[in-house]
């Protein structure tokens, strides 16, 4: 779903004419399109601003860094994107290094919808941040953002772990819950 407020190069106004106004100052880069100087970034916006990663794939959430850029983590939206399965089938993505496409299927608790755009809650991308393998170093920093961005989030979060003990990555959450105030065995 597009966003009234977002440009994307190609569909009004070309690269060229959106590099040109961005120079002039009257945009600034969002993700894949430019949007208004002075428009307030939301999570929304931010959300809106990635669909056409995912054009014609309707069963595609974003997930992990992607996630947790759209929830206010950081400045500039990571590479590579991370996608899960909103619709339970297998998410089938274009081979791209743009693009990394996680097995789980997400429960739709786990899911909400900015701006027609499936992203997986705060909670669950901070659990996968911190669970999935090691082998992208970048999404502790991106788990850290989101936590400065919603300190309350260590509290929702280290709640939802307590039910799922033994489980993938749950050490690696637990000292980091740790580290952050949180005692997830408390919960």
């Amino acid at each position: 779903m597009r966003n009234a407020f977002l440009h994307v190069p190609g569909d009004r106004l070309s690269l060229a004419e959106l590099t040109a106004a961005r120079l002039d100052g009257d945009v600034v880069g969002l993700g894949e399109a430019f949007a208004p100087a002075d428009l307030v970034e939301t999570a929304v916006l931010r959300a809106s601003s990635l669909t056409s990663l995912i054009a014609g794939m309707r069963d595609a959430a974003f997930a992990g860094m992607s996630a947790a850029w759209i929830h206010g983590a950081g400045d500039a939206a990571p590479e590579p994107h991370e996608l899960q399965s909103a619709s339970g089938r297998r998410l089938r993505a274009p081979a791209t290094r743009r693009i990394i496409v996680h097995d789980p299927i997400l429960d739709p608790a786990d899911m909400q919808r900015l701006g027609g755009v499936a992203v997986t809650t705060p909670e669950r991308t901070l659990i996968d941040l911190l669970r999935w393998p090691v082998t992208l170093p970048e999404r502790h920093d991106w788990a850290r953002l989101l936590v400065e961005a919603d300190p309350p989030l260590i509290g929702r979060a280290a709640a939802r772990v307590a039910d799922m003990r033994h489980g993938p990555g749950y050490r690696r959450i637990a000292r980091f819950l740790a580290a952050h105030g949180a005692d997830p065995s408390a919960s």
